[in-house]
């Protein structure tokens, strides 16, 4: 099958209005082509019951990123193990490693799989438009990404707190867009901190996805307070999704 009806097949386990599967749309439906690869489960059924993406990006050149969907358990409540075991264990070779975004229901099968050296959970929130307000800052200035898309900067007016000037300190871009949503990331550099910038940066392209059409959304870790402060002071709010992003090696099985 061709990845374009791999996607086809896939299609009806995703909702594309949903934000708990708005990242798992995105890598396996839109991330580009080149860089997309997708196992189903049964393989080359028109309508598939499961499966795994693995994608090519910025994130890491050398692992990719997995993303996966699976059915459930006849008794509800978890996934279906021996489903999920038999479409990894195809598609990720003993001894690989990669980075797995993953509902967090699914932990059991994947700690059972993999070997994990680094495991956040992740907390998705969702933009309430009644409780966002854009900030105006001049400060503010519009700059593209490498791929092409909007982020929105500050830069240092002169040489202080360990910038130079010039040096971007406060930046909001986009992991990733598709037909409905957007993903927020912010970095703030630490001597640049509690005062505001990375609100205001966050605040443009905020107004930027709207303008867009799109839903814009954020993904924080848990532990990361400060993060998760940021993110509700704009107007996000928390959706009550959680999924787990781990670094991990595919277990060795003798």
């Amino acid at each position: 099958m061709t990845l374009a009806e791999k996607r086809r097949a896939i299609r009806p386990l995703l909702d594309e209005r949903k934000p708990a599967d708005a990242s798992a749309v995105y890598y396996a439906l839109y991330h580009p082509d080149d860089k997309t690869q997708i196992i189903t489960k049964p393989e080359n059924a028109q309508r598939a019951q499961g499966y795994l993406c693995m994608a090519r990006t910025g994130i890491d050149l050398f692992r990719p990123l997995l993303t996966l969907r699976l059915p459930y358990a006849k008794n509800g409540g978890e996934v279906d193990p021996a489903f999920g075991a038999s479409l990894i264990t195809k598609a990720i070779p003993e001894g690989m490693s990669v980075i797995i975004n993953a509902p967090e229901i699914y932990r059991p099968l994947l700690s059972a799989l993999f070997d994990i050296q680094q495991e956040q959970i992740l907390r998705l929130f969702v933009l309430d438009r009644g409780r966002f307000e854009p900030i105006i800052n001049v400060l503010v200035a519009r700059s593209e990404s490498y791929d092409g898309s909007p982020k929105f900067v500050i830069r240092q007016s002169r040489s202080n707190k360990g910038a130079a000037q010039g040096e971007i300190v406060a930046s909001a871009g986009l992991n990733w867009q598709s037909t409905y949503f957007a993903e927020i990331y912010v970095h703030t550099k630490s001597s640049f901190r509690r005062l505001g910038y990375g609100r205001s940066v966050v605040a443009s392209l905020i107004q930027h996805v709207l303008e867009s059409g799109r839903t814009p959304l954020y993904v924080a870790n848990s532990e990361n307070d400060p993060s998760i402060q940021l993110a509700e002071s704009v107007g996000f709010i928390d959706s009550g999704v959680r999924e787990i992003l781990i670094e991990s090696t595919r277990k060795y099985h003798l």
